[in-house]
């Protein structure tokens, strides 16, 4: 089925550019192509949301946060690498 689409100018004449580059050979292929990796962006998306879903949903179910102290931290991790030390 025949269809028509309006394209602003600077749109036009990137599928003219296309098609004069030699890369395409009309601008229904142009658009076509941009059409197929518009599709391709939209899955990769779509995947992106679910995995971003997913580890949201691990963190919720991880249990109850709880306060933490950098200091806390460093202190116990300078006293494992003394203890090491001295092993």
């Amino acid at each position: 089925m025949p269809m028509n689409i309006n394209l602003t100018p600077l749109l036009e004449k990137m599928v003219r550019d296309k098609v004069k580059s030699g890369l395409y050979t009309s601008a229904s292929e142009v658009i076509r192509e941009a059409l197929r990796l518009m599709d391709e962006q939209d899955s990769i998306r779509q995947a992106k949301m679910d995995i971003l879903s997913q580890d949201i949903r691990a963190g919720m179910e991880s249990g109850k946060a709880v306060v933490w102290n950098p200091e806390e931290i460093k202190k116990a991790d300078r006293k494992k690498q003394n203890e090491r030390q001295d092993s």
